[in-house]
């Protein structure tokens, strides 16, 4: 059955992803998540209350990942997802979230060697079901100012 077929290959390239992220993020504080026809890479506390600049930890990590993704899985979609914390308004949140987003996918762009249609960029804000702390802000809230990176093999 070609469809079965296609499931176990795209299930390979998950298996080879995330066996290649856990050797070259075991330095960083993050987590690798395995959903269907995906892999989730969490990173935690990157972003200072109310900026969206890249710290050098982050760009070290993204580094690495660029250099995971065009050496074995080019053909995939990353997915940067970002994230606050719930101080601000919702829509300014929103927006905040998108900036980060933004901040890493051109980072990933420019620095990492990705091409621009391999990489997007989403805003969950603080939307409260994504919160590492739920309802933390300032110092407290450093765990929901983050990027999540999602990659997708899936279509």
């Amino acid at each position: 059955n070609k469809l079965q077929s296609n499931d176990a290959q795209m299930q390979q390239q998950i298996d080879s992803l995330a066996a290649d992220m856990k050797q070259r993020f075991a330095k960083y504080d993050a987590t690798l998540t395995e959903m269907q026809g995906r892999l989730r890479v969490d990173t935690v506390a990157h972003f200072d209350f109310n900026k969206a600049d890249l710290n050098d930890q982050d760009k070290a990590m993204l580094q690495d990942f660029a250099q995971v993704m065009q050496g074995h899985h080019a053909n995939a979609v990353v997915t940067v997802e970002g994230f606050t914390d719930p101080a601000g308004s919702r829509a300014y949140n929103q927006r905040l979230g998108l900036k980060r987003a933004d901040a890493v996918r051109d980072y990933l762009v420019s620095s990492g060697g990705m091409t621009a249609s391999q990489v997007r960029a989403v805003s969950y804000g603080e939307a409260s079901n994504r919160q590492v702390q739920p309802g933390a802000t300032r110092d407290s809230g450093s765990d929901n100012r983050r990027v999540a990176l999602v990659v997708d093999f899936a279509g």
